[in-house]
């Protein structure tokens, strides 16, 4: 496992959920992303969902401390029919927020269709589609590869926050005569 000191940049990836949370680290040097661990946390052995929060807390500023990242990209919830389900997932997401927050790791939230687009080029691919782009975009040996998708899930979100935070800013104009300000030779007369 590489080393965090040996990169000029971290990432963490979180992809958040109250029965497994998943967690990718991502290392960049000279532009080019390399994985340095992914793992995740188990949480059905506890019976309380506040017990299963403590928990998603606690690990995340453990991973925090560990391998100290400078910024954390993290899924966003999903809209689904079921109200519950997703009010349970924007609490994870927010005590992993928390956690970061507390050691001033800014944040980026991503939609699952846009980290899927980022690595596979398509926003409806497959969780198993996912995990094999990364292997080859990041040369993980297939050996090194976990068996639950959360953990590529969430590294997924770590390299789609790498490659949308090389985007040149793009300046966008409020109106026409903005436009025509910022750009006077797109126009014709």
């Amino acid at each position: 496992m590489p080393d965090v000191r040996d990169f000029k940049r971290v990432i963490i990836g979180i992809d958040p959920g109250t029965n497994v949370m998943g967690y990718g680290i991502l290392g960049v040097n000279n532009n080019k992303p390399a994985m340095i661990a992914m793992g995740v946390v188990r949480l059905s052995k506890f019976e309380s969902h506040y017990l299963r929060l403590r928990r998603i807390y606690d690990r995340t500023l453990e991973l925090c401390n560990q391998y100290m990242p400078d910024e954390m990209a993290i899924e966003a919830p999903f809209y689904s029919k079921n109200v519950q389900s997703m009010l349970k997932l924007g609490r994870a997401q927010g005590v992993a927020m928390a956690a970061a927050l507390c050691r001033d790791v800014p944040i980026t939230e991503y939609e699952p269709r846009k980290i899927k687009q980022a690595i596979t080029g398509n926003g409806a691919a497959a969780k198993e589609q996912v995990r094999e782009m990364l292997r080859h975009i990041l040369n993980i040996p297939e050996s090194s590869m976990l068996p639950e998708l959360d953990a590529t899930d969430a590294l997924a979100a770590a390299l789609c926050h790498f490659y949308e935070s090389g985007k040149p800013a793009v300046a966008k104009a409020t109106s026409w005569k903005d436009f025509i300000a910022r750009n006077p030779d797109k126009v014709k007369i």
